[in-house]
């Protein structure tokens, strides 16, 4: 793809990452590594069966401040960024338009515990993913989210704005707006044990059970939240 890191701590600011081709990680890959990232851009990049179409990262550090992900697209999972055993702070980040197109994370694929995802100010729009988490699925990883809104994304099946099955999800003063999937238009949960503070759900669909929130086998605390005009068929 555009860039390759293996053991190295690279800080990149204003760079640019446009069409660019891989298996893995289409604009940039990153294995055993630190990498700080300042108003980067990546756009139209695309990935295979391993997953990242904007990025791929294993093993690595990520710190992300005021970065786009627009129109970037994966075969498997991750549009625009898969994490797997990475942790990643991301600040005043958008996600538009990014897909993948069989599997999970239109937006952001993470998974295994040390996957820690923490988010502050950051958007997810018009994201859409195959199976689960149009913008954002975690799979065991946790999660924290303030001030992050998801609008108008969708997944074929669970998650439209997020699908998570971690017990140390935290979500406060986000917005879920517009979202659509066939179970959990908003958010879904599964074996999770969620606490949202604060957040909205305004407008979602579900195709099947749960406009907003679509909850299996999960212990969800929710605080000053509100849920209005949220649709499900079933």
């Amino acid at each position: 793809g555009g860039m390759y890191c293996t053991s190295s701590s690279p800080t990149l600011t204003n760079c640019t990452f446009t069409d660019n081709t891989a298996d893995e990680g289409g604009g940039m890959a990153c294995y055993h590594s630190s990498l700080t990232l300042e108003n980067c851009s990546f756009t139209g990049n695309t990935a295979g069966d391993y997953g990242g179409g904007g990025m791929y990262c294993y093993e690595s550090s990520l710190t992300l401040t005021g970065c786009t992900f627009t129109d970037n697209a994966v075969s498997s999972s991750g549009g625009g960024i898969y994490c797997y055993n990475s942790p990643a702070t991301l600040e005043s980040c958008t996600f538009t338009n990014n897909s993948a197109t069989d599997y999970d994370g239109g937006g952001i694929y993470c998974s295994t515990p040390a996957s820690i995802l923490t988010l502050d100010n950051c958007t997810f729009t018009d994201n859409t993913s195959g199976e689960s988490g149009g913008g954002i699925s975690c799979n065991y990883a946790s999660l924290t989210l303030e001030n992050c809104s998801f609008r108008n994304n969708t997944a074929r099946d669970y998650g439209g704005g997020i699908k998570s099955n971690s017990d140390t999800s935290r979500l406060e003063d986000c917005a879920f707006t517009n979202n659509t999937a066939t179970e959990g238009g908003g958010m879904y949960c599964i074996d999770s044990s969620p606490t949202l503070t604060n957040c909205t759900f305004t407008d979602n669909l579900a195709n099947g059970d749960g406009g907003g929130i679509f909850c299996k086998s999960s212990s969800p605390t929710l605080d000053f939240c509100t849920l209005t005009n949220n649709t499900a068929d079933e």
